[in-house]
């Protein structure tokens, strides 16, 4: 598995455990770091920008799925399924040198392996309306 893949997923597993145990940031990503102390620090280093970039524009990005979303808010959506559309949103949105398309296929690839069975039609969808809406527009 690659690098870049490896980072998201531990990024998804981070904010989950945030989102559900209600635990600070800080303490939940020093938790998993304290038992996951095996990655390289290419690993480590995207996945905390990832969790961290997330938690610095934590609002901006809520707006934005829920601007997104008809008919859901983010606080209805899935946790799985709110969580992968953060950090491919927060990609989308401040990593602009990552094509769209690899940050939309490695989101839906972790909505099929973590969601539901309807999570990566969902991720898909909301993906491709944040991607049209702002950082198609962004980049010009």
């Amino acid at each position: 598995m690659r690098k870049r893949t490896i980072s998201r997923e531990i990024a998804l597993k981070v904010l989950y455990a945030c989102d559900i145990s209600k635990d600070s940031l800080k303490d939940t990503i020093e938790k998993f770091w304290l038992v996951n102390n095996k990655f390289d620090e290419n690993i480590i280093d995207f996945s905390n920008s990832i969790v961290f970039g997330i938690n610095e524009y934590f609002e901006q990005i809520n707006n934005i799925i829920s601007e997104s979303s008809a008919n859901w808010t983010i606080t209805r959506m899935a946790t799985i399924d709110r969580n992968i559309l953060r950090i491919a949103c927060f990609e989308l949105l401040y990593h602009l040198d990552t094509p769209e398309k690899v940050i939309m296929n490695e989101a839906i690839n972790l909505a099929k392996k973590y969601g539901d069975e309807n999570s990566s039609k969902f991720v898909n969808g909301m993906l491709d309306k944040i991607n049209k809406e702002y950082r198609i527009k962004n980049k010009k």
